[in-house]
């Protein structure tokens, strides 16, 4: 990101371009692939110009998972007669050909074995970039007509950060600074209120933000800012990871098989946490890094935040406490979008919801993890600062934690 931002910059980058209209969703859409390919130069750079990337945990090889960016863009933008349907567009509806002879094949199916070598990849996605800009220039400036373009760009920088994710996992340098250190603040007090729940009818918003409902809050009391460091080396201290009894019956099986290879004794990429050995260390880009105890935790499961509040006999947010905190609060003390913060809440379909079409297939599609996974509120130090929407509801399953992830609690 530049340093010193324009105003142009600060509107294609704020989550206002969720309403934007073609000329500064040109200007996001063009932000955004320079990010993708900023981000595969370093992997190339890692590795060499052939670019081998092994598999790690839950991730595909980046220049597959690159390609499927511009491919995807292709198949609902350049290769649909239908796109100004916009989210009611068919996908089973008639497709024109690619751009590339072998896209298809390449990109279509998760499962593919084979890809093309980076070079190839990129020359694709410049290519189809440049084929989308120029379907919008003649698209209908309505919320139909440009739902399927600014989508594009959430998956684009949804998938970036999944990138980021993997370099981290990698030991790669990363594009990204530290969190943010937090002074200490009192928990934050909120009234009943009926809440508004969800992304209003207008711009983009994901089906599972969708549509909006009234919602009844009891008081609440909520932290102000993220747990940080020196709280979970407290729990780590008084045994967190040694007592059944602060865990839930799954976050425990998880534990003890989690602990079978690598003694896990705390969160992901943590080489040292003990408040009598000098607080944390962590791995970043390949380096051991000491970090400050009041930056926020990251890369935290959910078994792990959901244990952490037991012990301090709290609980995690509903993510409906978590919206009105951050919407009635913010600015008062109420710090957020260093971290993507679990919630209580298991992911669900709000009455009325309509499965986006475009997402099926992709990791932004909910359907294989109804009630299972748990939902995630806010960004992190990776997410783009036009993802960071105060009613962006994010998901994951339990025990993921290779994104920048973190929580906060709230009183019993």
């Amino acid at each position: 990101m530049p340093t010193n931002p324009s105003s142009i910059d600060v509107l294609t980058d704020s989550p206002a371009i969720r309403q934007a209209g073609r000329s500064l969703l040109s200007l996001a859409l063009m932000d955004a692939r320079n990010c993708t390919l900023q981000l595969l130069a370093r992997f190339e750079e890692a590795v060499g110009a052939g670019l081998s990337i092994p598999r790690v945990d839950h991730f595909d090889p980046p220049e597959r998972v690159a390609g499927h960016i511009a491919w995807l863009a292709e198949w609902w933008l350049g290769r649909n007669p239908q796109r100004g349907l916009g989210f009611r567009s068919p996908a089973d509806g008639p497709r024109l050909p690619s751009l590339h002879r072998q896209a298809d094949s390449w990109f279509r199916h998760v499962g593919a074995e084979h890809w093309p070598e980076l070079g190839e990849v990129r020359g694709y996605m410049l290519v189809q970039l440049e084929s989308t800009l120029e379907i919008l220039e003649r698209a209908e400036e309505t919320d139909d007509g440009l739902y399927l373009f600014r989508a594009m760009l959430h998956y684009e920088d949804f998938i970036a950060e999944q990138l980021v994710a993997q370099a981290r996992a990698l030991g790669l340098s990363l594009p990204v600074g530290s969190a943010a250190e937090y002074a200490a603040a009192e928990p934050l007090n909120l009234p009943a209120t009926r809440w508004l729940l969800g992304a209003p009818a207008n711009g983009f918003a994901l089906a599972i933000e969708r549509p909006q409902w009234q919602v009844n809050i009891l008081p609440f009391e909520i932290d102000a800012q993220p747990v940080n460091w020196s709280q979970f080396v407290e729990f780590v201290d008084d045994g967190g990871y040694d007592r059944s009894d602060w865990w839930h019956p799954q976050g425990w099986e998880w534990l003890r098989q989690a602990s079978i290879p690598d003694g896990r004794r705390g969160p992901r990429h943590v080489e040292q946490i003990r408040a009598a050995a000098g607080g944390v260390v962590i791995n970043w880009s390949g380096r051991s890094v000491r970090v400050s105890g009041s930056q926020p935790v990251t890369h935290i499961t959910w078994w792990e935040a959901d244990a952490w509040a037991r012990w301090a006999g709290r609980r995690l947010p509903l993510e409906m406490e978590w919206e009105v905190a951050v919407h009635q609060r913010q600015g008062r003390s109420m710090r957020w979008g260093d971290v993507l913060e679990w919630t209580s809440t298991r992911l669900r379909p709000w009455d009325g919801y309509e499965r986006d079409n475009w997402a099926v297939g992709t990791a932004l599609d909910p359907q294989p993890h109804w009630e299972m996974a748990r939902v995630l509120r806010g960004g992190s130090i990776s997410t783009r600062g036009r993802m960071k929407h105060k009613r962006s509801r994010r998901f994951a399953l339990p025990d993921r934690d290779e994104a920048f992830t973190g929580f906060r609690t709230c009183a019993l």
